[in-house]
């Protein structure tokens, strides 16, 4: 059974329960593997620096231009290369917005502490970024779609490399993704 039949079989509620299960996943993947690769558990604050200046041109600014792109990527490319058979507009359509700004926000803080502060810091940064695409294996069919996700995830572990702070591919990934599912909640 494909993963939109699944996912269409259950409630909203059910559904959410599931996606944010995953990321609860990833997150103790995370601190997990921590524990066992990095010399102290505080080893984690050296990886988050307030720099407003990073955050906004790296993390807001490069997140608005790739929303920018993958928007045109859609309105100029068929559907059947982009589109993921459904699942994205499942979880974002109808969606109120305050729903979709914490699960996105989940999804940015568990997905980074995991693919860049533990996989990148650990094993370096094209294994992060390939993981990290692969992760995502829903998209491998489509191959617009799988080499944006593998684009991104390369620009986002080189951001973290440029910057070595964790904040900013967190922001950067959560505005990309909330901004990605305000256009599916409003796009009619």
């Amino acid at each position: 059974m494909k993963q939109y039949d699944l996912l269409k079989q259950m409630s909203v509620k059910e559904r959410r329960i599931q996606l944010f299960f995953s990321q609860g996943l990833l997150f103790l993947i995370a601190i997990i593997m921590s524990f066992f690769l990095f010399d102290s558990f505080f080893d984690w604050m050296h990886l988050f620096k307030w720099d407003t200046k990073e955050i906004f041109i790296f993390g807001f600014l490069s997140a608005v231009i790739i929303v920018l792109i993958e928007i045109a990527i859609v309105y100029t490319m068929p559907k059947k290369w982009w589109d993921d058979g459904g699942i994205n507009e499942l979880i974002f359509k109808n969606q109120p917005i305050g729903f979709i700004f914490i699960f996105t926000l989940t999804v940015a803080i568990c997905e980074e502490l995991l693919f860049r502060g533990v996989v990148q810091t650990t094993f370096g940064y094209v294994f992060a970024s390939i993981l990290f695409a692969a992760v995502h294996i829903r998209y491998i069919k489509k191959p617009v779609l799988f080499s944006a996700v593998l684009a991104l995830s390369f620009y986002i572990g080189w951001v973290y490399e440029h910057t070595a702070n964790l904040i900013v591919p967190i922001v950067m990934h959560f505005f990309i993704d909330f901004l990605l599912g305000l256009v599916i909640r409003l796009n009619k």
